[in-house]
Formats: structure tokens, sequence, C-alpha cells
């Protein structure tokens, strides 16, 4: 990779070695600094569509995108439309999922609870804020933001924390909400995550409708790819590997051949062929990039058989909080 590259893309070389030989037209559904797509023309790809809601991205890739021609090619929209990108089906799909490195690192995003900056967390700047979530929803609503998207078991008591804190100031910035979360849990003991964490995910996750986005996202590219096209998939956190990982599981599945206690299941032909397991950050790219360490692989084949819908039920989605659906969502 060129050292202009401002960002390490997490997994990058195990995905290339994944996805081998690399040739033909792939779209990157996350371009963010632009690590995968660079990496994946570099490795070979014709053309490779990349795709973000942030428009800042572009901007960033600027200086180096001139030096691809037309072999890049640059839209902004989301990845839960990926299929309608190109006229031709793709040769591969990457997504890498959650909040970039890049977007932590800028303050003014809001993302990060270890930079005081404008409480925001929109990737695509419009919609409705973390501001207005913690601002407007009620404590019922953020309660159920914050055990379904972020697994926080203190979530109720955080949420009455921040009804009570609003009645005196609204929320503007990270901080002020970091300074309420600090105040519910005890102090972290030496290597535990900071107590902000899953509460910081969670609203974000509700800002960005990321759980409808994946889903999405996953049939879009089920859609989108060729027979024999790769679907490579990065994700962070427990949450997001469950569904990618129950989706290729039951989206290569023939069916079940029954059982005393459940009825066989019709035999039907596999969408996807999952290549291996999950694949994590060796020891040196977590020397590299330490923010690799929950990162987890899957990459599956597609086969020729139609494109369908799996079962959402199945999926391991968490549940659905009434009111937290972002407005972004609601235009589309």
């Amino acid at each position: 990779m060129s050292a202009a590259a401002p960002h390490i893309p997490v997994l990058l070389r195990p995905l290339l070695k994944a996805v081998a030989p690399v040739s033909g037209l792939w779209l990157d559904g996350t371009f963010g600094a632009g690590g995968y797509t660079r990496g994946l023309l570099e490795a070979g790809a014709d053309k490779v569509i990349g795709v973000d809601r942030d428009p800042m991205v572009f901007e960033m890739a600027a200086s180096w995108r001139d030096q691809y021609g037309d072999r890049l090619e640059l839209v902004e929209g989301t990845f839960s439309e990926l299929d309608t990108y190109s006229a031709d089906l793709l040769d591969g799909v990457v997504l890498d999922l959650g909040v970039s490195s890049m977007q932590l690192d800028q303050a003014e995003r809001g993302f990060s609870f270890l930079r005081d900056g404008p409480l925001d967390m929109r990737m695509s700047q419009e919609g409705r804020s973390a501001a207005d979530i913690v601002n407007e929803d009620d404590e019922t609503t953020l309660a159920d933001i914050l055990y379904h998207y972020g697994e926080e078991r203190a979530s109720r008591r955080i949420a009455r924390a921040i009804v009570d804190a609003r009645k005196a100031h609204a929320f503007e910035t990270t901080q002020q909400l970091v300074h309420v979360i600090e105040r519910c849990l005890p102090r972290p003991k030496p290597g535990q995550s900071h107590p902000a964490t899953r509460s910081f995910q969670a609203i974000r996750i509700a800002v960005n409708d990321e759980f409808g986005q994946l889903i999405e996202g996953l049939e879009a590219a089920e859609r989108a790819l060729k027979p024999g096209g790769k679907l490579a998939v990065v994700t962070f956190h427990s949450l997001e590997d469950r569904v990618v990982k129950r989706f290729l599981a039951a989206r290569s599945s023939t069916g079940g051949g029954g059982s005393r206690y459940a009825p066989a299941q019709h035999a039907a032909d596999p969408a996807f062929v999952e290549v291996s397991k999950a694949i994590g950050p060796d020891a040196e790219e977590l020397e590299e990039n330490p923010r690799a360490r929950s990162a987890k692989l899957r990459v599956a084949t597609r086969t020729a058989t139609p494109a369908g819908q799996a079962d959402r039920s199945a999926l391991g989605l968490p549940a659905p909080v009434p009111g937290a659906i972002s407005a972004q969502r609601r235009r589309r």
C-alpha cells in the first residue's frame, strides 16, 4: 500500500488472500479512506466502485483518486443499495462495517468518547444526530437503544441519568454525555474498556440505522454478485458479526433432514458457499493496528442460484427499538 494512505485497512492482507485472484469489477461498499479500494486495484481488479454515505471521504481522496483513471468510480450512497450502482454483475463486494478510524479521529464528527466535539455521529451528515436522540427520546426508548444496540446492562440507569441531566442543560458535546455515563458505572479496571464504549456504540447504531443497512446490504450483495463472485465482510463487534455469520450460514444451507424434534426442511440450492471460518488479525497486524483486535473477516462465494431472501427472524438481529429509526432511513 502507498504511504499516502492515511489509515490502515483492517484485515486487508487476509482479505486479499481469501478472494485471490482479484480481477474484474468490484464494489467497496464502505469506501472510507480508500484502503480496501486501493488494495483491490493494486491486486488486479479491473475496476472498483467505491461507495460511501459520507461525502467528506471523497474530498480526502482527491489527492490520489486520479492516478487510477477510469478504473475507480466513486458513488455517494449506501451499501444497502449497492445492487443499483452497476449495470453489470459484480466479481466481488467488500463491506467494512462500523465507524472508520478516520471518523473516530475527527473530533468534530462526534463519534469518539475520547475526544470532545459536537454530539453528532451521523455518517451521512443528514438526519437525526446523536444529540437529537439523547435530548428528545423518552427514557424507555433510550434504555432500549442502549440495551439492544450496545448490550449495556446498566441501560436503564444510564437512560434515567440522561433524562435527569438534560432537564438542566441540553446535551451538545460528547464529553457532556461521557461524564453522565461515567457517573453511572464503576471506574474500569486496567485492561477494561471505557465506560462509555457500549453506550456510544448503541447511539451510533441508532443514528445510522446500522442493522437495517447491514441486512439490506447483504441481500443487495447477493443480488449484485455474479456466479463465482466473492463477498467479504469485516465486522468489529459481536452483534454485527452474529448477523453476518447467520446470514451466510442460512444462504449457504441446502436445508435440513429433520429430526424427531423438527420436521425436515425443503431442500434448496445454496446462494453462497462459505470460503472459511471467521478470520481474525494475526500478531503482526495487531502490532501495526491495535484497533484490529476485535475485527473478524468472513468470505463467501456466490453460486448460480437466483437471489432470494433470508429469514430475518433467524439472523440474530437486535430487537427493533420503536422511534429509533433515523430520518435518513425513512427518506429511502
